[in-house]
C-alpha cells in the first residue's frame, strides 16, 4: 500500500495534511477496556478472548489482561471466553467510553480419581510439526492455476496530533476538517484524509509462473492521475504466511508458521472452537527474544487439515523498525473447494511516525476476495506484455455503480474522505503550501509557465571557477504536459567565463512511453565521477569534497536520443551525440609527433551514435505528467550499450566501439538481511585518448557512494577492457540486536566489498601523455568497509580500507565516509 506516496503529487499531499491537527474528540464509538482477572485468585488472565456480540470486533487481553475494544457498529454487549473459565457477557453502553473489569469463574467439573502424565513434549509444537508438513497441500502456490475479483479499499488517516494545531493561524482554513475526527482500535485518534478503492480481477499460473491483474475500477481522492491506479489493487499485497519469511517493508519478518518457527516464537495452545463446522485449535505465539524481526498474535488451525482458518498478528514490540509504531494483520481462509484454502479477507492497519511524539499517520487496507476460479489456466499468450492492466474507464465509474460493485459498503467516516479531500483542495491556502513543499522536494519554484532552479545549484564553489553562480528553470505543465524546455546560465568570478546549456523533452504517449530529447551545454565537468555522485554544480559538491576541485574539464556538447518503452520493464533508446573536450589546468593533451616533437593538442572532438537496452522484468512506475519515479523490482535489472564514435563526422578525431554489460540485484537471506550486488563489464576498440576510455569511477567526497570506487582518487586507473564487482551485506542489525546495551539502539551492521579488473593496450597509452597520478591497472584493485546504518534512523556511517595499489601517490588507505538513507 505504500507505494502510493511515491506519486510526486500524492507525497505532497500527504506531508501537507501531516501539518494539520485538531480535537481528540470521537464521534458515535462504543469503547471498553480494563482487565480480566481469575475470580478466585486475583491473578489477571492474558490471552482471554473479549469481543462484541455482533462478532465483527474482538480481541485477546495481553500478557497484564487488559484488553482495548472500539467499534462503530451497533452492539449491545461484551462476550468473554476462555479454556478452563465459564464464558460470561456483560452489557455495555452504546457509543460511550467505559471501563470493564471482568472476573472469569473456573469451570470445575467432579471427576473420577486419575492420574494425569506431563506431556512430553509442548501440544503447540506438535501443532506447528503438522501444519509444516501438511504446507504443500493447504498453500495455495501449490495450484496450477487460480483466479478471483477483489475489492481493496486503501485509507491514510492523520494520528498523534494535539489541541495547540487547532488554534494556530496557518490551520484556520482548515478547520472543518476536524469535524471528521475517529478513534483507531488503538484508541488513538486520528483524522481521515486520503481514501483509495479499486475492484480488478487476479490471475495466477504457475509452470511457468506469470500473473496479470485487470483492474476494473478505482478511484482515489484528490488525485487525478491514472497510473496511480496500478497501485491500488492486489498485486503489490505480495507476502504468504505460508512462506518462512514475509517481507515487509524491504524487512524479512520470520513467519508464525515458519519451518524453523519454533526458533524464534514461543507457542502456547489456549484454546479450541468449531469454526465453520471444522473443529480448531487456538496458538498464541510471541518473540523469545527481543528486537527480531518477527510478530506477536495467533492464528486457527483445523485439526485434521491443519489448514490456518484466520490469523491475527502484529509486529512484535521493540523490533527493529523505522517509523513504525505498529502494525496489525488480519487474515481469514476458507476452504472454496475440496482441500483448496483461499485467502478471503485480509486487514491491515500501520502506524507511521517519525518519533514518538511527531504527527504521524495511519495507513490501512482492507481486501475481500471472491468469485473463485481454482485450476482453469488462460493459455500463456493471456500472460504476456503488461501484467497489470488498468481499464480505460477505470477512473469513470459512477457511485452507483461503486454502490453495487463493492463487497462491502462504506462507513459513514469512509464516505465523507471524498468530499472533504475535494474541499480541502479547492482552498487557495493548500495550493500555497504544496508549493512551498513542492519547491523543498524538487528544487523548483513554480513561477506560472515556467519553474525556476533548481535552487541547489543557484550558488557553488571550486578552484578553478572560485565562486559560481547559476540561473536556470524549465517550463512548467501549465506550459504543456508534453513538451519541456528548459536552460540555465552561469558564470565562475575566478576564470571570468560564461557558462551555458539548453535542451528540451517531447512525451508522444506513455502507453508504451515514448520521448524524443535534445540537449546543448558548454560547462565545467569532472572525469572519473559516478553518475550516483552530486554533479559538479551542487553546492553539496563543494562543501563535502575531500580534495580541491581542480581537475574539472570544459566540454561543449550536443547530443539527442529517441526513447522508447515497449512493455514495461524492456525499453530501447538510440541517440546521436558530438562532444569536444577542452583541457584545463594540469589537465592536457600532450603527445609525442612523428619527429619526436612535444606536441599540444587544444581540444579532442568526438560524434558518437549510441545504442541502449535495459531489461528490468516486473519494475512498476509512479508516472507523472513528464517525469516518473521507479519503484524497483525483485528481479535482476540488466543494462546494455554498445557505442560507435564515426571520425571525421563532424570533426571527430577518432573511430572506435564500445560495449558495456551492467546488472544489479539484490536478494534476501532468511534472517541475516539482504546482499546487494553490481557486476559491470566492458571493451573498448580503437586507439583513444585516456578521456574516451575508461576512467574508473572514484570518489573524492566524504560521503559513500554505491556506483562508485570509495578509496580512489578521480582519474587515477584507466582501462580499454575490464570487469567490476561491488557486494554490500545489511544484517539489519542480526548481531547488534543481541547485545543489551547495542539493542536499544537499533543500529544495524553492513559490510561491502568492491573490485575491478581491468587491461590496458600499449597502443593507447601513446595516444597522448597521461596526467600525473593516472596510470592502467596492472593487478585487480580491491576495497573493503564495515560499517554502522541507522544511527538515528537516517546516518550510516563506514570504515574504508584500500586493499591493493597503496604505493600510488596521494592514495587514501583508511578512511571515514558517511551517508543519509531514509530506511525503514
Amino acid at each position: 500500500m505504500l507505494y502510493l506516496f511515491t506519486n510526486r503529487k500524492y507525497a505532497l499531499a500527504l506531508l501537507l495534511v501531516t501539518w494539520f491537527a485538531g480535537v481528540l474528540s470521537s464521534q458515535a464509538q462504543t469503547e471498553v477496556s480494563g482487565h480480566v482477572y481469575d475470580a478466585a485468585t486475583g491473578e489477571v488472565l492474558p490471552f482471554v478472548n473479549v469481543s462484541y456480540k455482533n462478532g465483527r470486533v474482538g480481541t485477546t487481553t495481553n500478557e497484564d489482561g487488559y484488553y482495548f475494544l472500539s467499534t462503530n457498529f451497533p452492539t449491545d454487549s461484551l462476550l468473554v471466553s476462555f479454556v478452563g473459565y465459564k464464558s460470561q457477557v456483560h452489557p455495555v453502553k452504546k457509543n460511550q467510553k467505559q471501563t470493564l473489569d471482568i472476573r472469569l469463574e473456573s469451570s470445575q467439573i467432579d471427576l473420577e480419581e486419575m492420574v494425569i502424565y506431563a506431556p512430553t513434549e509442548n501440544p503447540a509444537h506438535l501443532l506447528h510439526r503438522n501444519i509444516v508438513s501438511h504446507k504443500k497441500l493447504n498453500n495455495k502456490d501449490k495450484l496450477d492455476a487460480y483466479q478471483y475479483e477483489v475489492y481493496t479499499k486503501i485509507e491514510f488517516d492523520l494520528n498523534n496530533f494535539n489541541e495547540k494545531f487547532k488554534d494556530r493561524r496557518m490551520f484556520k482554513p482548515f478547520r472543518f476538517v476536524f469535524d471528521n475526527v475517529d478513534t483507531a482500535e488503538n484508541g488513538k485518534p486520528y483524522l481521515p484524509m486520503v481514501m483509495s478503492e479499486s475492484i480488478s480481477d487476479f490471475y495466477y499460473k504457475n509452470k511457468p509462473h506469470a500473473q496479470k491483474e485487470f483492474i476494473k475500477a478505482s478511484r482515489v481522492s484528490g488525485i487525478d492521475n491514472q497510473s496511480v491506479s496500478q497501485f491500488t489493487g492486489d498485486m503489490y499485497q505480495d507476502f504468504n504466511i505460508y512462506d518462512n519469511f514475509m517481507v515487509i517493508f524491504g524487512k524479512n519478518f520470520v513467519s508464525p508458521i515458519a519451518d524453523n518457527a519454533l526458533s524464534y516464537y514461543k507457542l502456547f495452545l489456549m484454546d479450541s472452537a468449531t469454526i465453520d463446522g471444522k473443529w480448531c485449535y487456538k496458538v498464541v505465539f510471541e518473540p523469545k527474544r527481543k528486537q527480531e524481526l518477527v510478530m506477536v498474535g495467533h492464528y486457527w488451525v483445523t485439526d485434521t487439515t491443519y489448514a490456518i482458518t484466520s490469523i491475527d498478528m502484529e509486529i512484535a514490540p521493540g523490533a527493529n523498525l523505522n517509523y513504525v509504531d505498529e502494525m496489525f494483520i488480519k487474515q481469514e481462509f476458507r476452504e472454496v473447494t475440496d482441500s483448496v484454502w483461499m485467502l478471503t479477507r485480509e486487514e491491515l492497519l500501520v502506524d507511521f511516525n517519525l518519533t514518538e511524539k511527531s504527527m504521524g499517520f495511519f495507513g490501512r487496507k482492507t481486501s475481500m476476495y471472491d468469485q473463485f476460479v481454482i485450476n482453469k489456466p488462460k493459455d500463456n499468450a493471456f500472460y504476456t506484455a503488461d501484467n497489470i492492466i488498468v481499464a480505460e474507464d477505470a477512473n469513470a465509474k459512477d457511485e452507483a455503480y461503486w454502490e453495487t460493485a463493492r463487497h462491502e459498503p462504506l462507513t459513514k467516516t469512509e464516505a465523507t474522505i471524498y468530499a472533504t479531500v475535494d474541499s480541502v483542495q479547492s482552498l487557495p491556502a493548500f495550493r500555497t503550501y504544496v508549493d512551498i513543499i513542492t519547491m523543498f522536494v524538487t528544487g523548483y519554484e513554480k513561477w506560472g509557465l515556467f519553474e525556476l532552479g533548481p535552487y541547489f545549484t543557484t550558488y557553488s564553489f571550486n578552484a578553478l571557477e572560485g565562486n559560481r553562480l547559476r540561473f536556470g528553470g524549465r517550463t512548467s505543465n501549465k506550459f504543456s504536459k508534453k513538451l519541456e524546455l528548459n536552460g540555465y546560465v552561469a558564470y565562475g568570478f575566478k576564470d571570468e567565463v560564461f557558462k551555458y546549456g539548453g535542451g528540451f523533452r517531447y512525451l508522444f504517449t506513455k502507453h508504451p512511453r515514448q520521448m524524443l530529447e535534445g540537449s546543448f551545454k558548454y560547462d565545467m565537468e569532472q572525469l572519473g565521477q559516478s553518475q550516483n555522485a552530486f554533479r559538479e554544480d551542487n553546492i553539496l559538491a563543494s562543501v563535502l569534497r575531500r580534495a580541491p576541485f581542480d581537475q574539472l574539464i570544459m566540454t561543449r556538447e550536443a547530443k539527442g536520443y529517441y526513447d522508447i518503452e515497449w512493455f514495461p520493464g524492456f525499453r530501447n533508446r538510440i541517440g546521436m551525440m558530438h562532444k569536444r573536450f577542452i583541457p584545463q589546468a594540469n589537465l592536457g593533451y600532450k603527445y609525442i609527433d612523428d619527429d619526436g616533437q612535444l606536441r599540444i593538442k587544444e581540444e579532442i572532438a568526438v560524434s558518437e551514435i549510441q545504442f541502449y537496452t535495459r531489461f528490468a522484468h516486473n519494475e512498476k512506475y509512479v508516472s507523472g505528467e513528464m517525469d516518473r519515479i521507479s519503484l524497483g523490482t525483485k528481479y535482476p535489472v540488466i543494462q546494455f550499450q554498445y557505442t560507435l564514435g564515426i571520425k571525421d563526422l563532424w570533426s571527430s578525431d577518432y573511430g572506435y566501439h564500445r560495449v558495456n554489460l551492467n546488472m544489479r540485484h539484490y536478494f534476501y537471506i532468511g534472517p541475516y538481511g539482504y546482499t546487494s550486488y553490481i557486476l559491470d563489464a566492458g571493451k573498448i576498440w580503437g586507439k583513444l585518448p585516456y578521456s574516451l576510455l575508461e576512467l574508473h569511477q572514484g570518489n573524492e567526497t566524504y560521503t559513500s557512494d554505491e556506483y562508485a570506487f570509495n578509496m580512489m582518487n578521480y582519474i587515477e586507473f584507466v582501462s580499454d577492457q575490464y570487469a567490476s564487482l561491488t557486494f554490500t551485506h545489511h544484517f539489519e542489525g542480526y548481531f547488534l540486536n543481541r547485545i543489551p546495551l547495542f539493542r536499544k539502539l537499533k543500529w544495524r551492521e553492513v559490510i561491502s566489498g568492491k573490485t575491478v579488473y581491468g587491461t590496458l593496450q600499449s597502443s593507447n597509452k601513446d595516444v597522448v601523455i597521461f596526467p600525473e597520478g593516472l596510470s592502467d591497472l596492472g593487478t585487480p584493485y580491491m576495497e573493503g568497509s564495515i560499517g554502522i546504518e541507522n544511527i538515528f534512523k537516517i546516518i550510516r556511517i563506514d570504515l574504508y580500507r584500500r586493499l591493493t595499489h597503496l604505493d600510488n601517490p596521494g592514495a587514501p588507505k583508511l578512511g571515514i565516509r558517511g551517508n543519509i538513507t531514509v530506511m525503514f
